[in-house]
Formats: structure tokens, sequence, C-alpha cells
């Protein structure tokens, strides 16, 4: 049996897929919430879930927060993005804060109960509709993540910021990072952890990955 929890900010649509999921013999839905908030109270609360179905934009903690959460403190628990978005920098972020999947809320139930076995089977899965519109857009979102400036304004990472990411990805500690840009030890602690909330990374080697792959560092 897959147990289940669904995180929606909308009621409709976790009536909708409560439906779908509680119709299965292998299904059991634990929970329906409506915030990333409440959520992590009910993980802390009950035994976990054995699989999150969760949406990407709420309002005050988004979807992709909420998986980074998820699985620094739950590493085992899987999670499947929800969401209307169907472009490749929201899947990849997903995939970057530790998602095992995503699919557009148009796909049909067959695609979503697959997605869940998937999932609960080990696998990743990502949505049909998802992967071909990737592969159409490629080239435009190539040229786009080897823009740095406009990494840099999408992610708000200020040229500060960005010079204490060159340096934490060269082995420096932030006592030495603070010598050498001429700042106190705390406010590179809070450099550093300003730059892992916006770029919705778990830790420091999260980080670096996505300032290598973003282009940002070299």
């Amino acid at each position: 049996m897959i147990q289940l929890m669904l995180v929606d900010d909308h009621h409709l649509v976790r009536n909708g897929f409560r439906l779908i999921l509680e119709s299965q013999k292998d299904m059991a839905v634990l929970a329906d919430v409506e915030s990333g908030e409440m959520a992590l109270d009910f993980l802390t609360r009950n035994q976990g879930p054995d699989l999150i179905l969760t949406d990407v934009k709420m309002e005050e903690m988004d979807g992709i927060s909420l998986i980074a959460h998820i699985k620094e403190k739950y590493p085992q628990t899987k999670i499947l993005a929800l969401s209307m978005l169907n472009d490749i920098q929201t899947v990849y972020d997903v995939l970057n804060a530790g998602g095992d999947g995503y699919l557009v809320k148009d796909s049909s139930a067959d695609e979503v109960l697959f997605g869940i076995r998937q999932i609960a089977n080990g696998e990743k899965y990502l949505s049909v509709s998802l992967g071909i519109s990737c592969v159409e857009n490629y080239r435009q979102y190539i040229a786009n993540t080897s823009d740095k400036g406009y990494i840099l304004a999408k992610y708000d990472i200020s040229e500060r910021e960005l010079a204490v990411l060159e340096l934490i990805s060269e082995g420096y500690t932030n006592a030495e990072i603070a010598d050498r840009i001429f700042l106190s030890k705390r406010t590179v602690e809070g450099h550093r952890q300003r730059l892992i909330e916006k770029t919705h990374t778990r830790n420091t080697a999260g980080l670096v990955r996505f300032g290598f792959h973003h282009m940002l560092l070299h």
C-alpha cells in the first residue's frame, strides 16, 4: 500500500486528486493539507507517508522550498511535484531540491497513477508532455542559462553574493572569506544562507553545483 499526502493550496484540486488516488486498491491518502507549513507540521506529529504530492506555486512556502526542507529531514520520503508550469527551469529547480518527479496538472489520471507507482518503486518520473516541451525549448533554455546576468536577475543574486559563492567554491571557510572581502564572519554566513534559500539548494555542495550548472562558476 502506497501511503500518500497531498499538499496544494486549492481545496478543489486536493479533493480531485484524493478521489482519483483513493479509488486505487494499492493507494491510501493519509492527509491533504493546504500549505508547506502544514505539511511540515504533519510530518513532525505523525508517521510520514511514502510519497508526497505537492504543488509548486504556493504562498508563504513554495513547493521547491518544501521539497528541500523535507528531503533534508526525511530523505527517504519520495516527492512528486504537481504544477501548471511546464518549463525546464522549474523542473530543474524541483529535481535539484531533491524532488523525485514532476507532473503537469493537466496530465491524465492514468499518467498520474503511473508516475506515482514509478516513484514509489524507486524510479524518477516526468510528464510525457513536459519531456517533449523541454526538448522543443532546449535551445532557448541553453541561451538563457549561459547568460550570467539573466541568472543573477532570475535568482536575485547580488554581485557581493556572487563573490561569496566564488570563494565558497574555492573551499574557503566563512572566516577566510570574511578576511578576503572585508566583511564580518556573520555577514558572510548570512550571504551563504541567503544563497542557499534563493537557489533552492539544500547545502553548500548543492549551492556549488548550482553555480557550475548555471555557469556562474568556472
